[in-house]
């Protein structure tokens, strides 16, 4: 399986790249970017991570790569710079996206998995300019679902990896914490109000103070692993259920927007949709996320 990574000399791309060459699977992972020297960097350096975990094959390539891709992953963007939202790189990173999306040729059967943002607006672009099956067309989503882990794990007292909780909306402001869904040591667990408050202010809060911090990266270790277990995911076909964000046609009770919903992962994308019973509150905030995707890509 070819699994070509735009991008890949940029942080989340390397470490995208790396995990995946880490994982052993019998899979050529392609690299590209637009600094040459970078991506022979890299190669050079993988070449021994081989040698510490043989199976896949590693090489830099070009546009031409992506007709004969399996899975492609878009992890290209502008540089990040110090602001409160992803938002504000909507119109720069469309423009790269774009040329993903322009380069694929007509009857490209492959999964795209794209992890630039702001995702679900250009998750929603991609398909609309690829026309591909939404199903696959899939944004990498899975980090709010983790810092929101992380925060409750910290209200509760609880060991990293001893909660499942899930974000899904927008991957941004108007994103949605399940408060119903969570479970903590296997068993479900009702917050209390302050427990609540202090895991989402973590989420909340996470994307301004590390951009603040002006380290001019971006989560490139949590991205890194977990694109690689989402690709891993879709390669295995073994139906995993992932947050992702996927054009919507009725499912939630909407209509041709893009946001992170729970999906079965398989061969071919999502396989499906799974609806989950949410609480009245949360379906109306994930209506109204929704919406702010909606608007932020029609003309």
């Amino acid at each position: 399986m070819r699994i070509a990574v735009v991008g890949g000399a940029g942080g989340v791309g390397a470490s995208t790249a790396f995990n995946l060459l880490r994982d052993g699977g019998p899979d050529e992972v392609v690299i590209l970017d637009r600094r040459p020297p970078h991506i022979t960097s890299h190669v050079m350096d993988f070449d021994q991570v081989l040698e510490q975990s043989p199976g896949a094959t590693v090489r830099g390539g070009d546009e031409s790569d992506l007709a004969d891709s399996d899975i492609l992953v878009v992890t290209a963007a502008v540089p990040l710079t110090v602001n409160t939202s992803r938002l504000v790189y909507l119109e720069q990173n469309a423009a790269i996206v774009d040329e993903v999306a322009d380069a694929l040729p007509d009857g490209w059967d492959g999964v795209v998995v794209l992890v630039t943002n702001p995702v679900d607006p250009l998750v929603l672009r991609f398909r609309d300019r690829t026309g591909l099956d939404r199903h696959r067309v899939l944004g990498y989503t899975l980090n709010d679902s983790l810092r929101l882990r992380t925060g409750i794990a910290n209200a509760v007292g609880a060991p990293p990896g001893a909660v499942d909780a899930w974000m899904i909306g927008e991957h941004g402001d108007s994103s949605v914490p399940l408060w119903s869904r969570v479970r903590v040591g296997g068993e479900p667990r009702a917050l209390t109000p302050e427990q609540k408050a202090s895991a989402e202010e973590y989420v909340r809060s996470w994307y301004v103070r590390h951009v603040a911090l002006d380290s001019g990266r971006s989560s490139t270790w949590t991205s890194g692993l977990g694109v690689s277990r989402m690709v891993s995911a879709i390669r295995g076909d073994a139906g995993a259920v992932w947050p992702a964000s996927l054009v919507l046609e009725g499912e939630y009770g909407i209509e041709g927007s893009a946001v992170s919903v729970p999906v079965v992962l398989g061969a071919d994308g999502a396989r499906e949709v799974v609806e989950w019973e949410l609480a009245d509150d949360e379906l109306a905030a994930l209506h109204a996320s929704a919406e702010i995707v909606r608007a932020l890509v029609e003309p």
